[in-house]
């Protein structure tokens, strides 16, 4: 059976069978409604059911809480509709890009710091693979499963594709990628996928916050911003645990010296003595909130870890003014979220 959705405030339609999501079915109808995950981790798809039923598949509860539920919020990559519906949400441009599946072989293998691992994948010469920055690729795994990592360079870079992977012991994939793959070895993909992109239709400043390895997406985000020579003012942020973490402190230092209106601010959570640490610590989306007590003006491109994307969201419409539609967030499920 098929039903009639509607989106709010825009008015557009799409039809939607009950036995596909709402996600699936507007993005085939070229509706561009925010997604991650595809699969209830994230939240990222996240809107109102204004009027109408829908049922839900599994998802994560931190991606969507009972109180949410009760005040009619949905996850419209679970949510299947059981009757005609109005669903309001916020949308986007959407991919210039057709999602394929390729083989590709691993070009490069570089330990960036102990638990990160730089993966250089080379596509096939015979097919073209385009994607936005700030877009991401699923692994495709022999067991049916996958694996989702952002790229972390802009497509206009290289004809390869570089991949940010953080080992997680006892992690079906990534402990795969620290012991047993070598270069040239095959791996197939899906992809590109999500709708984390950065909004060329805007003049505002730009914040970006990096947790870890989300620092992937917003280099490559960054490095097509450098391409478009944006002359828009932006301010990095990128947390981590120790100094180490910050894997590619130099790159953000050289745009920061290079850069007109770009300024880079590391922040450290948990520096030892051994550290020798200097420089901001603390929570990085609290910096951020120290620096800039009104972002009414500006525009915030959040990337890492979910309990870092949803505080700084939080916090930053609550307490800096944000509107929580310039709000723009990549945020990353771990092996278990996807298990």
């Amino acid at each position: 059976m098929t039903f009639q959705v509607t989106v709010t405030p825009s008015g557009r339609q799409f039809e939607c069978g009950n036995d596909e999501t709402l996600l699936a079915a507007a993005l085939r109808a070229g509706v561009g409604i925010p997604y991650g995950c595809k699969n209830g981790a994230c939240g990222s798809c996240k809107g109102r059911v204004v009027s109408g039923e829908v049922v839900h598949s599994k998802y994560q509860e931190k991606a969507l809480t009972a109180a949410e539920t009760e005040q009619g919020m949905s996850l419209f990559c679970c949510a299947k509709p059981q009757s005609d519906l109005t669903i309001e949400a916020r949308e986007i441009a959407t991919g210039a890009f057709a999602v394929k599946k390729l083989p590709t072989r691993i070009a490069k293998l570089e330990k960036l710091s102990d638990d990160v691992m730089l993966v250089t994948l080379q596509l096939p010469a015979t097919e073209k693979f385009g994607y936005t920055a700030g877009q991401y690729i699923d692994f495709l795994l022999r067991d049916g499963k996958r694996r989702s990592y952002s790229m972390a360079n802009a497509s206009h870079t290289s004809e390869q594709i570089s991949l940010h992977i953080r080992h997680m012991p006892g992690g079906l994939f990534t402990d795969q990628v620290f012991s047993t793959l070598k270069e040239r070895d095959i791996l197939r993909i899906e992809g590109p996928q999500g709708s984390f992109s950065l909004q060329e239709d805007s003049e505002k400043p730009i914040i970006f916050v990096a947790s870890g390895t989300g620092f992937a997406p917003i280099k490559a985000v960054i490095e097509h911003a450098i391409e478009q020579k944006t002359t828009r003012p932006m301010s990095l942020y990128w947390g981590g645990r120790r100094p180490a973490d910050l894997y590619m402190n130099q790159l953000c230092l050289d745009w920061a010296a290079s850069l007109p209106g770009f300024s880079y601010i590391p922040v450290i959570s948990d520096a030892t003595e051994e550290d020798k640490w200097s420089g901001r610590t603390g929570f990085v989306h609290q910096a951020v909130l120290d620096d800039f007590s009104d972002l009414s003006g500006h525009q915030v491109y959040a990337c890492g870890a979910p309990v870092v994307v949803d505080s700084a969201r939080r916090d930053f419409v609550a307490l800096s003014q944000l509107p929580e539609s310039e709000f723009y967030a990549d945020s990353f499920t771990s092996e278990a979220d996807l298990a």
